[in-house]
């Protein structure tokens, strides 16, 4: 049994997370900045933000591993980098593995090719946050023994398009991918069933990986 904290814990994503982890035998520990109305058995429920130190130390104390989800957007936006960086260097001196939920836009197109957010297909309102969340990948590159992972869904994915559970993915490095088709997608429970194996089986230590279908 691992002891995940995970901020965000009541979006898309860190929804799914806590439900999948919780499910595996976890001790999981969700910290959102409201608290929700429907709840996992199993799972603790804390009221705080990414920004705030004392909600930032209360969630590495009681994490071997801490994830974050929190995506740049309304009142956070401008904001996450920096509550990433912070937390980083806090979980650097605890020894708590880190785990942050980027967004496909740094992920390359080709080898060698543009990344997705500089290509002429890429919605400009959400380039802001994609910039952001690249920006936190390359300071998490610049931390010193820092154990982290950064893992990016693919270009199709998030709560508009939940898509149905497979049971499986493909794992990828710095490549967006696609299936045969050109799509680029994968649904909330598969994307969460990557991030905890993830946390089980460590694959990718202080790197950057992204799955999809």
């Amino acid at each position: 049994m691992t002891r995940i904290s995970v901020f965000g814990g009541t979006g898309y994503t860190g929804g799914h997370l806590v439900a999948e982890a919780a499910r595996r035998g976890h001790e999981v520990t969700s910290f959102s900045r409201t608290l929700p109305e429907q709840r996992v058995d199993g799972v603790r429920y804390e009221q705080g933000s990414l920004l705030d130190e004392t909600t930032r130390r209360a969630a590495l104390e009681a994490a071997d591993v801490l994830v974050v989800a929190v995506a740049p957007r309304g009142d956070m936006e401008g904001a996450v980098r920096t509550g990433i960086a912070a937390l980083a260097a806090e979980a650097e001196q605890a020894g708590v593995r880190l785990g942050v939920v980027g967004g496909a836009g740094s992920l390359h197109v080709a080898e060698g090719g543009p990344q997705l957010f500089d290509t002429p297909e890429f919605p400009a309102d959400y380039k802001p946050e994609s910039l952001e969340m690249a920006g936190a990948l390359d300071d998490l590159r610049t931390t010193g023994t820092l154990d982290w992972f950064y893992l990016c869904p693919p270009a199709g994915y998030g709560a508009y398009a939940p898509g149905e559970e497979r049971g499986a993915y493909r794992v990828g490095g710095d490549l967006l991918l696609t299936d045969a088709e050109g799509n680029s997608f994968i649904g909330g429970a598969d994307f969460a069933c990557a991030l905890v194996d993830e946390i089980e089986t460590p694959a990718h230590r202080r790197a950057r990986f992204t799955v999809a279908y």
